[in-house]
């Protein structure tokens, strides 16, 4: 018992030659946002345990032979580390540039201010992914360039197979955070997983399955930590497709859900006074920003 009450130790480390105190098992990322640095992140979900695949978040750490990424490095006392050298400049700016280039960053909130910040130019590795309006021409594999080149995509169609959300995987950036939230760490349904390799990857349903067949159980929490936009309501996915989608012009009014005694925290998004979405915080002590299907998705009594 008195090992669990025991004080957490402080570890003291050096950010852009400012000195921070953080709690022992903190990491790089924690320090930097204690010092209110603006650090990139895409796969980084705070519900989430890092998966480490974007690499928008590297710094360089004095001593290490690579950059490491902050979100998930374990800070420890007597580190110097940089993130806005030249060495994480050019490498941020690589990794934005090879994702603007062969996936749809369009739905994805941070990436124009990233893309700017680093002065990426994703046309040097060929043209950009092709926008929504031509995907159901889109293929897996190759397409040509104007100038004859060939750029390699992952484009799928949008999968539209049941009522509730969209996979619209030609904005997946392959974070993991779906997998995992599916996985073990919230739902534990485990109805989907990363499947092929290289240009191939992709996230899929056991042996490609329409969704309605699979393990899914429209939880709606694979949404709910997507980063891009490549999971959405079928609700916002057509209003996008309408463009009728104003978020600027959306409240957000939260309340409790009525389904059951567990009194899960609901934020109803409002439009033109239609619901058009539902989220929960991910702050919350009980639910961490999940929901059931009855509290994700089951709003449409109340506009009937």
């Amino acid at each position: 018992m008195s090992e669990l009450l025991a004080p957490r130790r402080m570890v003291e480390l050096e950010v852009d030659g400012q000195p921070v105190r953080v709690f022992e098992g903190s990491t790089i990322l924690d320090a930097c946002r204690r010092l209110e640095i603006d650090t990139p992140t895409l796969c980084y979900g705070e519900t989430l345990e890092p998966a480490n695949v974007c690499r928008v978040c590297v710094v360089e750490l004095e001593g290490s032979r690579v950059l490491v990424p902050s979100c998930s490095r374990k800070a420890e006392a007597g580190m110097k580390v940089h993130t806005d050298s030249e060495r994480v400049r050019l490498s941020r700016k690589l990794v934005l540039e090879l994702l603007a280039s062969s996936v749809d960053l369009s739905t994805t909130p941070v990436a124009a201010g990233y893309l700017e910040r680093y002065d990426a130019e994703p046309g040097r590795f060929g043209p950009p992914a092709p926008p929504s309006d031509d995907r159901d021409r889109a293929r897996t594999g190759h397409h040509e360039a104007p100038d004859g080149r060939t750029a390699a995509t992952v484009q799928q169609p949008v999968k539209v197979d049941n009522e509730l959300y969209v996979r619209d995987y030609a904005k997946c950036i392959l974070c993991y955070r779906c997998v995992d939230a599916c996985g073990e760490q919230h739902q534990n349904t485990f109805a989907i997983a990363v499947a092929g390799r290289g240009f191939d990857a992709r996230i899929s349903t056991e042996l490609a399955t329409p969704l309605p067949e699979s393990a899914c159980v429209y939880c709606g929490n694979c949404i709910e930590v997507c980063p891009t936009g490549a999971l959405v309501f079928r609700s916002e996915h057509e209003l996008r497709a309408a463009g009728d989608w104003r978020e600027e012009e959306q409240t957000v009014t939260e309340t409790t859900c009525p389904y059951c005694g567990v009194g899960c925290s609901l934020e109803l998004h409002v439009q033109s006074n239609r619901i058009v979405k539902v989220t929960s915080p991910a702050d919350h002590d009980i639910t961490l920003g999940n929901l059931c299907i009855k509290g994700r998705f089951g709003f449409s009594h109340v506009q009937d």
